[in-house]
């Protein structure tokens, strides 16, 4: 059935035949109102009377194959009629009548039955700009756009490869659907690309929180070591200092106490001196000279440290700790310079526990 659609469609309008149906000397079919068409269209010179060509003659092309059609006096209206095709067109309209019966209702079928067109009904569309009364029913495959049948055979289209406008329709759509289909997949693989970013970001803030906590827990055992190595360096010298206090108070207390004995001894031999017995005062002189003598020697004061002798010894070098402390870095990688190597190197011997030195602070 659409094999015969096909060879019942007029060149001119690409719509079914409208009887009466004219046949051309070469054999081609046309609606004898798009061959008056053309005709009017290829002799704009004849005189035209109440609407309908003069019986002058005329010629034109056929729109199917180009070749000359030459008119008698009668015009177009002395071209045969094609009275087979007329009759194909009518058995072709029944059977598609009868089908559209089948599958709607009475009411529908009468509606069908009081139209008295014998085209199909379609919906109206743009015109020609060149030919007003003309519908855009062709598609110009050179310059690309819509254009009538009447273009194409003597207008600005003559030169042009043509296509029926619903082959072109088509063909469009389903390139536009293609590339619609193209763009959705371009803009979900970007979508994953940007959500893979977002994961990124969230990945790289979150590794940045967890390496700030590393370093915060890594600084937070050093200040512990450091602070627990003070403790332990201030207890020593706590005790080192009670040590020294306990023997110098002692030492203060022995002087005291000789002092002390001294002040009695003192006032015992001024007392003495004081009497005026001869024999009184030499039964105690030579016992009291004794004392005196001996409470008036030095001897004791040679054992005595006036000076502090261990004070030096606490003294500790904290510089290569310092520097170490300043050197402290996230890991490198493996291509890094030797001397920084050398350099993590010393830093790493530079982190064992401070000596205590009995020298002078190095500056």
């Amino acid at each position: 059935m659409e094999s015969l659609e096909k060879q019942l469609i007029c060149p001119i309008c690409l719509d079914t035949f409208t009887k009466p149906v004219v046949i051309l000397p070469c054999q081609h079919n046309l609606c004898r109102k798009c061959a008056d068409e053309v005709f009017q269209a290829s002799n704009p010179y004849l005189a035209t009377r109440t609407g309908s060509m003069l019986a002058s003659g005329g010629r034109f092309r056929c729109p199917t194959c180009r070749q000359e059609v030459v008119l008698d006096r009668h015009g177009v209206q002395g071209l045969q009629r094609n009275l087979l095709v007329e009759n194909i067109i009518d058995m072709y309209r029944g059977s598609r009548y009868h089908t559209h019966t089948h599958t709607h209702t009475h009411t529908h079928t009468h509606t069908c039955l009081s139209v008295p067109s014998s085209r199909p009904l379609a919906p109206e569309g743009p015109r020609c700009a060149s030919h007003q009364q003309e519908k855009l029913n062709i598609f110009c495959v050179s310059c690309g756009v819509p254009t009538c049948s009447l273009c194409k055979v003597f207008g600005a289209h003559q030169a042009c490869e043509v296509a029926p406008l619903d082959q072109v329709f088509l063909q469009q759509q389903a390139q536009l659907s293609a590339c619609i289909s193209l763009l959705v997949g371009n803009n979900q693989r970007t979508q994953a690309v940007i959500s893979e970013l977002e994961e990124t970001c969230s990945a790289v803030t979150e590794s940045g929180r967890q390496q700030q906590l590393q370093v915060g827990v890594a600084c937070d055992h050093l200040l512990a070591a450091l602070e627990q190595r003070r403790a332990a360096l201030t207890l020593r010298l706590e005790a080192a200092q009670q040590q020294q206090l306990d023997r110098v108070r002692g030492e203060r207390s022995r002087c005291s106490a000789h002092l002390e004995t001294s002040g009695r001894l003192l006032e015992a031999a001024a007392h003495s001196l004081e009497r005026a017995n001869m024999a009184e005062f030499l039964q105690t002189a030579k016992p009291l000279l004794q004392k005196v003598l001996r409470g008036g020697a030095a001897s004791h004061l040679e054992d005595v440290r006036l000076g502090d002798e261990d004070a030096d010894r606490f003294t500790a070098d904290f510089e290569r700790q310092r520097r170490a402390l300043a050197t402290v870095d996230f890991l490198q990688d493996e291509d890094e310079d030797e001397d920084e190597a050398a350099e993590a190197r010393g830093t790493t011997a530079a982190n064992q526990e401070p000596p205590l030195s009995t020298g002078q602070p190095t500056v």
